[in-house]
């Protein structure tokens, strides 16, 4: 048989968190950001579950290309722009939204000849300073874009730095309504943490909201919220099985570089899991597990393969016992993503995107 290792995508939990996102700003249309393949969950997976968004947002062209072959007809988002000229001939032809953020872009399209105008999302950089004009540039790139014939509508986006902390919008949504406030065309402000943060703020000034991570059950703000306090469902879950056990005394270790050290008996059960699976190798003696759906904590190092739980909250636990590394056990257990994230030091974000190729992942 298989190795006992396998992902699950939970598509009722994708559908509820979407309509979450809808309740915390009812006034906007929704952008169902996909890039990443969908997080790691794959755009084929989560498409029938999110196709109630009024759009997609991503990255990648040949992502776009996989949701127009989905029959998916409604707008696309491509959150970077395009990257070399050729990428407008392509944008014409799948009819996707592009950002604009340099001039080189608007360059690009000045010498682009075509015979259907583009849509373009123009992005003010208002503390992020990832991509975007700054507010002192921003008003002289909307003036070249809305010369240009090859341009059809003109919308403003920007990206909030500090929605999830304690700094939070005033600042940014100042700059960027100082600068904007003449100007026509839809607005796209709200990122996943701006959405369910600010969402009473930003009625009526956000005509598109672009959730991420709240789509796929992770808390934009963790820890000072988790994901049950915004009322989001895992729509991820890492599964495996004890395929070992190892009885130990006072002064035994586990792993490698002997990090742990027993205190007195201890019942281990050994997990076919690991960093080669994409789960982190940062997370040490402590990080919660769920064995048969009962909180316990990994001891020692995680290796490639395989890393090894603390059964004494379980002694029923034995092998072939099931281990939820993430998300929901069978018995309707949770363990939320961000907790094994932070005990990592990392984001879930980066847990839902690395789990590896060799994990089987189905859709429920």
């Amino acid at each position: 048989m298989p190795r006992p290792i396998h992902a699950t995508v939970h598509t009722s939990a994708l559908s509820h968190n979407l309509a979450r996102t809808r309740a915390a700003a009812p006034d906007a249309r929704v952008w169902a950001v996909v890039k990443a393949n969908a997080y790691g969950h794959g755009i084929e997976r989560v498409f029938d579950a999110l196709r109630s968004a009024d759009g997609f947002a991503l990255l990648d062209l040949a992502e776009a290309q996989r949701l127009r072959a989905l029959d998916w007809r409604g707008p696309i988002l491509l959150l970077e722009g395009c990257f070399e000229a050729r990428d407008l001939e392509l944008c014409s032809r799948l009819g996707l939204w592009h950002a604009i953020h340099c001039n080189e872009q608007i360059d690009m399209l000045a010498a682009h000849k075509t015979q259907l105008p583009h849509r373009v999302f123009l992005k003010m950089n208002t503390g992020m300073n990832r991509l975007g004009f700054t507010p002192e540039r921003f008003r002289a790139a909307w003036t070249r874009l809305n010369a240009l014939p090859q341009v059809d509508e003109i919308s403003l986006m920007q990206h909030f730095p500090d929605a999830d902390g304690p700094r939070g919008i005033s600042a940014q949504l100042k700059a960027f309504e100082a600068v904007t406030h003449d100007l026509p065309g839809e607005r796209s402000l709200s990122n996943s943490a701006a959405t369910m943060r600010y969402g009473a703020i930003l009625a009526g000034r956000s005509d598109w909201i672009r959730p991420g991570i709240v789509l796929y059950g992770s808390s934009p703000d963790f820890p000072e919220h988790s994901a049950a306090d915004w009322d989001l469902q895992p729509t991820m879950t890492l599964a495996s099985k004890i395929i070992g056990l190892q009885h130990l005394v006072a002064g035994d270790t586990v792993g490698y570089g002997s990090s742990f050290s027993a205190d007195g008996p201890l019942r281990l059960g050994v997990v076919a899991c690991g960093y080669a699976d994409g789960y982190p190798r940062h997370c040490g003696t402590g990080t919660p597990v769920l064995v048969n759906g009962v909180r316990t904590r990994l001891v020692g190092r995680v290796s490639m393969d395989m890393l090894t739980v603390d059964l004494t909250p379980v002694p029923e636990a034995g092998f072939g016992s099931e281990v939820t590394l993430w998300g929901q056990s069978s018995g309707g257990a949770v363990l939320s993503i961000d907790e094994v994230a932070q005990a990592a030091g990392t984001v879930g974000y980066e847990l839902m995107c690395a789990v590896a190729p060799r994990v089987p992942m189905t859709v429920e």
